[in-house]
């Protein structure tokens, strides 16, 4: 977080409003466009299971299909 400039205010933010997209039962991503920032989508891949799990933030993030 620290390296892309993420606090953890922004993370929280991140996963209670942004998207999902879920890659199967138990991973996937939460994304969501700040405007105010020049390094949009940021996105944090997560799995989810009895808890939600952040494997990774990513800054530049593309949706893919």
């Amino acid at each position: 977080m620290l390296e892309r400039n993420l606090t953890e205010v922004m993370l929280l933010d991140l996963i209670e409003h942004g998207e999902m997209k879920l890659k199967d039962q138990q991973h996937g991503w939460f994304f969501k466009a700040y405007p105010q920032r020049t390094d949009n989508l940021i996105c944090a891949a997560v799995i989810i299971d009895n808890a939600i799990i952040i494997k990774t933030v990513m800054i530049n993030w593309q949706l893919g299909e």
